[in-house]
């Protein structure tokens, strides 16, 4: 000490002047002493307080040290040194005496504290971060900022959280294993939930799981073992569809809810079944909402399907039908196969299938696809849809089941649409772990042992994932953590419906962003989410649009391509075409039947104007005049017959289908009518037996008259009854569709129009029933009086060879046009020529003879001057004669016949007696000439009659 002071002793001496002038802080004898901070001082090492204030400057290498007074700390420089210039070190940055917060937060029990902002102890700004320890949760506010000596919250604490176990089945190996990639997904959503201190606070979520292989028996193993095992589980998640079904009708029986993250078969959704099943991987039913939105975006009404026998394909089409039925689309053609698809892609050709939905695995997608390039079930005429997760080259994969070439497959599924299950958010968006999908799928990548195309379940790993986090905001409802009063997690058991029911509930309304997009469960517990919509372009795969079936919401890309140009039609465009009558088949029978009309006028106008010739008289004139008119009417039926769509409207077409039933009847009905009468009076007259003949022989032609009118009025009442009760109207036959001869994607539809009324063969039978009656009534009546000859009606043979060929030509015509009503042109021309055929023969035959012979023969007196000529009348002539010989004859043979009996009888007397006679006289000798015994002559007997006197009686 003494050593120092005298070493300092004439720097304390010097005046300040002395040397010359000196810097405070520079001085070649030693650096100048400085003031302490604020709430502070400045320690001087061997120095009292007196001798401090004594001296004005230190030597060099002196150092001085600052300290600060109360709860406060030196910020800056500490310590300080004395350099040879004359300055202290650090002199840039100021020494502060700052105010400290509590240390006691830079510790914390059962955790771990992380200082921000500064170094210990805590200075204003700094901030401390609490994490506890695990098995332990966080009692108050995880982080608290250092300001004037205060922390901004009070201390937490590390409270031990209570665990609630989770039993889950991953499926390591076996068809699907998908728990390679699921499991960390599932391990990693557990980190993050356990991390929140919003989310189920008091509790821990773990986990307990088992290898299922995706196979039901190992399952049943494991399961039993979860179940019987402690700790209590308390929500169970399988993974494969069927280890699910198994799972998911065991668990109702301990109160369990199951969730899975790996399950799409659609009979899951039967919540009778499955009443405490959920799942976030969706139904493979979800597929459907995107395909009818499709459909009615495309404007389809018509669809078909094809499908493997699977309860998985065969539950999604059920489905299907279901919602295209409501949406009003037809699934018109339903086919189905087991191993070999080539039966039902024909039907689909066969039945023109247009827009196709196909549901069957890969390895069966193969071999559709090559029977559909077989029967040219594609292009721009058809649009199949199938399902999503084939790989993206599964249409050249090498498969020896096929004997397609890759070309041939590549060019059949060209431009197929497919439906695929969104299970990554497309969105690059923050989900309620505050992760984007790329974010988890980064996260994930750096957990896997593996490459990702190498790991099993790597695409269902968001669903997974969002399964946990789904559990555990159920969880945390139920248990109260958002605040509200809950239950006690930790009072779960297997016969505690009241908490199973409140999970069930709370998952019920699950609604949540996760790395998988929108988590949110219908009404059977399945997931509802996105469908990616693609379309193969050009041999690979292109984005078109998602659909979210949640919000009936169709994000279009518009970058669908149609090898078309447009997306075909669901069926092929019919085309409707009426068959009209040919025009030239018209015209020639309307000329036809025009000049038999003439020709009836001019055989009409003949037997009017020649009325009073006695020849024509002797032909009853008045019936061959409503013969005449019959033909007239008939043949004018042909015009109607011919009219259709061609000429005429709809709205006309029952008025001709009327003109055609009266022409064609009443005119049947006159002429044929009146030849039927001639016919049946000579035959009434000429043979029948003679007593019935006297009344008949002098029939008045009235009565003639009145027989036609009786054939013509049955004709009308059938006709207006007809008319009345069923009339006739405007009816369309269709025939098969026809392909045109252009490749356009239409077919033609022919129709034919007819005229037709409700009970049409009814009708039919009935007109055609006595019709034909008369008909053939009228040959027998031809036939029988073919021989006989009468002036009364002097043309009843020509009459009758007229009501052969009618008879003929309508028994024919008849049925051939029946069976040729669907054959327009061949049923006209075949009706039509037999009308006029028939009255032309029935014209020609019954007029053309009188017209001959009154021409030759100059016969056209009437029978008043044919009277005065001969001055005899028409009552004498030879007829009347003949007659009156006749009934004679018969007189005297009815009195010959008599006279042969009584000749008989006396002849048998005569017999007797001689008899009588011979026994008792012997007989005589024969004469020796060789001729008869003579006896007595006999005298004539009275009862004898003479030869010649039965001559007379002959005579």
């Amino acid at each position: 000490m003494l050593l120092l002071l005298l070493l300092l002793a004439p720097l304390f001496l010097r005046p300040l002047g002395a040397g010359g002038a000196q810097t405070p802080n520079a001085t070649s004898e030693g650096c100048q002493i400085i003031h302490p901070p604020w709430e502070g001082g400045i320690r001087y090492r061997g120095l009292t307080r007196d001798q401090v204030k004594a001296i004005n400057f230190l030597p060099v290498d002196y150092e001085i040290e600052y300290v600060c007074r109360g709860e406060r700390e030196v910020v800056g420089p500490k310590v300080r040194k004395c350099l040879a210039n004359g300055s202290w070190t650090d002199m840039d940055t100021p020494s502060r005496c700052v105010r400290i917060c509590s240390k006691s937060y830079l510790t914390l029990e059962n955790g771990k504290v992380f200082l921000t902002g500064g170094d210990l102890p805590a200075l204003d700004g700094a901030r401390v971060d609490f994490r506890c320890d695990p098995d332990f949760h966080l009692v108050g506010s995880s982080r608290s900022i250092c300001s004037q000596g205060q922390w901004s919250t009070p201390k937490p604490h590390c409270q031990e959280r209570r665990a609630v176990y989770i039993g889950a089945l991953f499926p390591m190996s076996g068809g699907w294993p998908g728990g390679q990639a699921c499991q960390p997904a599932v391990e990693m959503a557990l980190e993050d939930v356990n991390s929140r201190r919003d989310i189920l606070p008091d509790y821990e979520l773990k986990l307990i799981h088992h290898d299922s292989k995706c196979d039901p028996g190992q399952a049943t193993k494991y399961l039993y073992e979860l179940l019987y095992n402690d700790p209590i589980k308390i929500i169970l998640m399988p993974g494969c569809s069927s280890v699910s079904t198994l799972v998911a009708e065991a668990a109702r029986m301990w109160n369990l809810i199951v969730l899975s993250y790996g399950s799409s078969s659609p009979a899951l959704s039967n919540r009778q079944r499955f009443p405490t099943f959920f799942r976030t991987h969706p139904s493979a039913t979800l597929h459907n909402p995107t395909r009818v939105k499709l459909f009615e975006k495309w404007g389809w009404k018509k669809i078909a399907t094809i499908q493997q026998t699977t309860e998985v394909f065969t539950s999604t089409l059920d489905d299907l039908e279901e919602r295209v039925k409501e949406a009003g689309i037809e699934i018109t053609f339903r086919q189905s196969f087991f191993s070999d698809p080539a039966v039902p892609v024909k039907n689909l050709k066969r039945q023109d299938a247009r827009i196709i939905v196909g549901l069957f695995y890969e390895t069966e997608a193969r071999k559709v696809f090559c029977e559909v390039y077989k029967e040219r079930l594609f292009g721009k005429k058809y649009v199949w849809f199938l399902i999503g997760w084939y790989a993206d080259n599964w249409f050249k994969i090498y498969d020896p089941s096929i004997n397609c070439t890759v070309d041939e497959m590549t060019e059949a599924v060209e431009g197929h649409i497919t439906t695929e299950i969104v299970m990554l958010n497309p969105a690059n968006t923050r989900s309620i772990s505050n992760m984007t999908s790329q974010e988890f799928v980064e996260k994930l990548t750096k957990r896997l042992k593996r490459h990702p195309e190498e790991t099993g379940g790597f695409q269902e790993a968001p669903l997974a994932y969002d399964a946990i986090w789904a559990l555990a905001l159920a969880l945390n409802k139920t248990s109260g953590g958002g605040g509200r009063s809950g239950v006690r997690l930790e009072d779960f058991n297997y016969n505690n419906q009241t908490i199973t029911d409140q999970i069930y509930r709370a998952m019920n309304s699950s609604s949540f962003e996760g790395v998988s997009g929108h988590v949110v469960f219908d009404a059977s517990g399945s997931r509802m989410a996105w469908t990616l919509i693609e379309q193969l372009q050009g041999g690979s795969y292109k984005k078109i649009g998602y659909y979210d079936s949640t919000k009936d919401d169709l994000s279009w890309s518009k970058t669908d391509k149609w090898i078309g140009g447009s997306p075909p039609a669901d069926q092929t465009l019919v085309i409707k075409t009426f068959r009209f009558l040919s025009q030239k088949l018209f015209i020639s029978v309307s000329v036809l039947s025009s000049l038999g009309i003439v020709l009836a006028v001019v055989c009409l106008s003949f037997n009017i104007y020649n009325s009073h010739v006695r020849y024509i008289q002797n032909s009853q004139p008045n019936l061959n005049n409503l013969t005449a008119v019959g033909c007239s009417l008939a043949l004018a039926a042909v015009f109607p017959l011919g009219l259709d769509g061609y000429h005429i409207g709809r709205n006309q077409f029952p008025f001709v289908c009327q003109a055609r039933l009266w022409l064609l009847g009443l005119g049947f009905s006159l002429g044929y009518g009146s030849m039927f009468t001639k016919i049946w009076w000579v035959h009434t007259v000429f043979t029948k037996k003679e007593e019935k003949k006297e009344w008949r022989k002098t029939l008045e032609p009235w009565k003639l008259y009145a027989t036609v009118g009786l054939l013509v009025g049955m004709d009308i009442v059938t006709l207006a009854i007809w008319q009345i009760v069923d009339p006739l109207h405007r009816t369309i036959e269709t025939f098969a569709k026809e392909e045109p001869k252009e490749d356009i994607d239409v077919s033609i539809l022919p129709q034919l129009e007819h005229c037709s009324s409700k009970k049409m063969n009814t009708w039919l039978g009935i007109f055609y029933g006595y019709k034909g009656l008369l008909l053939l009534l009228g040959i027998f009546l031809a036939y029988e009086t073919k021989s006989v000859s009468t002036e009364k009606i002097n043309d009843h043979r020509a009459v009758g060879m007229a009501i052969y060929n009618v008879a003929v030509l309508c028994l024919i015509t008849a049925p051939v046009t029946m069976i040729l009503s669907s054959q327009q042109d061949a049923a006209f021309a075949f009706a039509s020529l037999a009308i006029v055929f028939s009255s032309y023969i029935t014209l020609v035959v019954l007029f053309v003879p009188k017209m001959r012979r009154l021409i030759t023969r100059g016969e056209w007196q009437s029978e008043a001057q044919d009277t005065m000529k001969t001055g005899s009348s028409t009552n004498n002539n030879e007829e009347e004669k003949s007659r009156l010989l006749e009934k004679e004859n018969r007189e005297l043979e009815k009195i010959i016949a008599e006279k042969e009996e009584r000749v008989s009888e006396l002849r048998h007397q005569l017999q007797s007696r001689q008899q009588l006679r011979s026994r008792r006289h012997p007989p005589t000798p024969p004469d020796p000439s060789g001729g008869l015994p003579r006896g007595p002559p006999e005298p004539p007997d009275r009862l004898s009659c003479d030869g010649s006197r039965v001559h007379l009686l002959y005579k």
